[in-house]
């Protein structure tokens, strides 16, 4: 992949148009909210955009999603956005796998499968850099962009706790305040509130919670069972991944999730001392050294068998 700056994207805007913005299965906040913000943007120029994701949308999205709805373009031009790995994109994202044209991300283990990117992983969230983009393009900015890009940001800094967040960070969210963005009522929906499906799902992941290295490793299990009987939705798994991780002495969290079709997806939580990526780039996956997926399709116990023999030897070099 040839890296570009942020000039150089814009001149690739304004040049093309007929845009598709790739999203990674079970997209967050930072996906969501970068790629909803980028077709907004686009449409403001007088171009035509889609977005695309092979998982469902949450709902919880739909102060902005629902303001920008699908137009049924066709493609001429692949714009990925927080996508670290083709890997990451599933139904029909995955079709345009080896199609990519232009990859915006903040993942340090992004693998350049597209044809020119920009990539910074020093920067708290891809939407924080489509601030940055949009900066350069002169974009007119309202509500429901300042929203989407505010919600992008806030999501993966963890409400601006986790180390990523710089000045910088702040600054651009004080911005999009007083451009628009609702951030008290975005935080309390991000934060704050959970559905009763969720509060029942937590409680049943608690339960199958376990320890290793002397507890510095924790492990919990999400299955199909479990979201079924709890009523939970795909939505409500946002946050579980971050519970191992919470309890004291944790230095690395894991949260294994049954998927349809028997494959089993991972999220990894670590401290300081361990590299969330470098775990999940084993089985092809990746993210930052604080929390990184992956996916293995292979049975449950022999998946949880693989993860924790590599997280294992990753926290005892640690500790």
């Amino acid at each position: 992949m040839k890296a570009i700056t942020l000039e150089q994207i814009a001149e690739i805007l304004r040049e093309h148009d007929n845009y598709l913005i790739l999203m990674h299965k079970s997209p967050d906040g930072d996906a969501v909210g970068s790629a909803y913000a980028l077709c907004m943007a686009l449409r403001k120029m007088g171009k035509r955009a889609d977005t695309l994701c092979g998982d469902e949308i949450p709902p919880m999205y739909g102060y902005f999603t629902e303001l920008a709805p699908n137009e049924g373009v066709e493609p001429e031009f692949i714009i990925s956005v927080d996508l670290a790995t083709t890997s990451l994109l599933s139904g029909r994202t995955a079709d345009y796998s080896d199609r990519v044209d232009l990859c915006i991300d903040h993942h340090g283990s992004n693998t350049g499968y597209a044809a020119v990117g920009y990539v910074d992983g020093k920067v708290s969230s891809c939407a924080e850099i489509i601030k940055y983009l949009f900066d350069v393009m002169k974009t007119d900015i309202d509500k429901a962009i300042a929203d989407a890009i505010f919600t992008g940001i806030c999501t993966d800094t963890g409400c601006f706790k986790y180390s990523s967040v710089s000045p910088a960070t702040h600054r651009v969210a004080a911005q999009l305040m007083e451009l628009g963005a609702d951030s008290a009522y975005i935080c309390h929906l991000m934060f704050d509130s959970k559905s009763r499906g969720k509060i029942l799902l937590e409680k049943m992941v608690l339960d199958t919670l376990e320890f290793y290295c002397g507890g510095a490793l924790a492990v919990v299990c999400v299955t199909l069972d479990m979201m079924k009987s709890s009523g939970a939705k795909d939505c409500d798994i946002d946050g579980i991944a971050s519970i191992p991780r919470q309890i004291e002495g944790v230095k690395l969290g894991v949260t294994m999730r049954e998927k349809p079709g028997g494959e089993y997806r991972f999220s990894v939580r670590s401290c300081d001392e361990i590299d969330a990526s470098s775990i999940c780039k084993s089985f092809g996956g990746g993210g930052h050294r604080a929390a990184a997926g992956c996916s293995i399709n292979k049975d449950k116990e022999t998946a949880k068998a693989e993860m924790l023999d590599v997280c294992i030897r990753a926290v005892e070099g640690a500790v």
